[in-house]
Parts: structure tokens; sequence; C-alpha cells
């Protein structure tokens, strides 16, 4: 059967409206969620970034069912990988076999913060490779000591371990990160489901591994109000790729938005309350190859979005609330 999940965007809510809106998610019926890890929004107009860790805390405490991810951490410069292993331990036995790591080479949007150098694509995909051996390494349980071509740690055990650990899954967008999320990935993230790119993951390794695409929407009671919706809150959604990783800081993401025109967008995603339209597109992302489809509802009326989508697209995917 179909998996339905909800994407849990910190850059456009507060930490209570975060906490509640997943509570909601389950009540619903979706059956997992992807939360967003991020230090900046991507235009000011989104308005938050609160620290995710904290976030999945609370979470973990009024949620029972709903396995939850990271959509997606980024191990290789804000967080040493070591710090991001025993945060993730840590949530895992907070909602034991529910949690999985959702890990991506990221943005300079939020890794550059500290200073360090922004490395090229491929670099990155070599610090990411490095981060998940370590991760692995000292979800062991055992005493680490480590010194690889990017990251150092000396005598580190981590002592708060689940029962379970929790899998890794990588996001990707081109053809050499599905690669190395096919070889070093427990399952694969995507935020623009291409049948290649899915091919790809599965030929270097991920046939059998779990395959989640997101899909963003606005649901509002007209198109013509969605469409609104999605212009202010994001309007970065035509921005090319390499914009996304390489600009640095939401005043530079709101120029390059400036770019972009709001009738240019209209086609972009289902918007607006016409079922056929979100249906349709959850079958396109399906068809790619991916095996669960998670919703980005954009925009502040989570509510009307959760309780259109339990009359009108979960009945018809068969798809039933919680109890």
């Amino acid at each position: 059967m179909l998996e339905l999940g909800y994407a849990i965007s910190t850059e456009e809510h507060t930490p209570l409206a975060l906490v509640r809106n997943a509570r909601r998610a389950e009540e619903v019926g979706f059956t997992f969620a992807l939360i967003s890890d991020h230090f900046h929004p991507w235009i000011n107009q989104q308005g938050q970034a609160p620290f995710v860790w904290t976030i999945l805390g609370a979470i973990a405490h009024v949620t029972k069912t709903m396995q939850i991810g990271t959509g997606v951490t980024c191990p290789i410069i804000r967080y040493h990988p070591t710090l991001i292993a025993q945060a993730a331990a840590t949530v895992a036995a907070l909602m034991p076999g529910r949690f999985f790591l959702g890990l991506g080479t990221g943005e300079a949007l939020n890794e550059h913060i500290l200073g360090d150098h922004w490395p090229i694509t491929s670099v990155r995909q070599e610090m990411l490779e490095e981060s998940v051996q370590l991760i692995r390494q000292m979800w062991e349980g055992k005493e680490v000591s480590f010194w690889g071509e990017f990251y150092t740690v000396e005598n580190a055990r981590i002592y708060t371990l689940p029962d379970q650990l929790p899998p890794i899954y990588i996001a990707a967008s081109g053809t050499a990160s599905a690669e190395l999320a096919g070889e070093i990935g427990d399952g694969f993230i995507t935020t623009k489901p291409d049948a290649d790119l899915i091919k790809t993951f599965e030929e270097s390794g991920g046939k059998e591994k779990t395959k989640i695409g997101q899909m963003k929407v606005v649901w509002a009671k007209s198109e013509s109000e969605a469409l609104d919706t999605l212009y202010t809150h994001w309007p970065i959604e035509t921005l090319p790729g390499a914009l996304h990783s390489d600009l640095s800081t939401p005043a530079h993401f709101e120029a390059a938005a400036k770019l972009v025109k709001k009738e240019d967008m209209a086609g972009t995603m289902p918007l607006g309350p016409d079922p056929k339209r979100h249906i349709d597109q959850i079958q396109k992302v399906i068809d790619s190859g991916c095996d669960k489809v998670y919703i980005h509802q954009i925009g502040t009326d989570q509510e009307g979005f959760f309780n259109f989508y339990q009359k009108e697209i979960f009945p018809y995917f068969h798809i039933q609330p919680q109890k």
C-alpha cells in the first residue's frame, strides 16, 4: 500500500507549530514525515529556522506511530559527524524503531556560517562518504579514534544507543550523488523525483532500498490564492539547483527570486482545491520509481491542507486516519 508522508518545514513555522503539525499529520493518516534541518530560512519572508534536534525531541513525545527522519541533515561542515551520530542515536532512543537519519551534502546557506570554505560538489560528496563511515563506526558503541581525510576523532564513545539503530537515507539531485546514495545509504531521498536518477540509485546498490520522493503543493480555497501563497512563501521553486547549493544568504535568494515571475510558477505543482491535480502528481512521483511520497504544503494554512487530504486524497489511496 502507498505510504504518504508529510514535510515538516522548519523554515516556515515556529517550534510549537512544528510540533503541533507533526501530531496532526499523524492523526489524519500520514505514516511518516521528514523535517528540514536549516540554520537559515531560504528567504526572510519564511521567517523561521529553529534547531531541529530540539524539535525532534518534542515530536517524539507527541507522536506514537509515525516514522520521522531528517530531510535532510548535512553532517560535513556546520555539524561534525560525531555529533550527528550522538544526536541521531538519542532521537532514535526517544522514538524506538521510528527514526531515520536523512543526510545530504547541504547548502552554503546553512553550512558557511562558521567561516569554513564551501567546497565544490565532488569534495562534499567525499566528505559525506567519510562522515557516514564515521557515524556508523560511532554507532557500534565502542571507543573510537579516527583520523580520516576530513575528520578527526579521539577517544569518543556514544553511550546512549537505541536498541534499533536508525537507517541512513541519502539525498541526491544528480547522477554522482545518486550513485553514492546507492553505495552507502539504506535508502534514497529526492526532492525532484526523476526516473533516470532513481534508476542510477538502483543500479548502484539501491534496488531493494527505500526510495522517498518529495512533492510540493499549495492547498488553498482557490487556485489564485494558492499561486499568491507560492509566490510569497516559496518564490525560489524555479531557481536552478546550483543556486540552491551555492547562494549563501536569504538576501541572495530573495535577489535571485526577483527574476521569477508569478505567472511562470502556475504549472510547477498542484495549486488549489482540485483533488485530481494532487492525485495525478502523487501518481507521477510513484511512476518515477519512488516507494513513498511526502507532501510539502507551502504556506501557513496547514490545517486546511490536513482536512483536504484526509477527506479528498487519502480515501482515493485507501489511507485510514490514526485511531
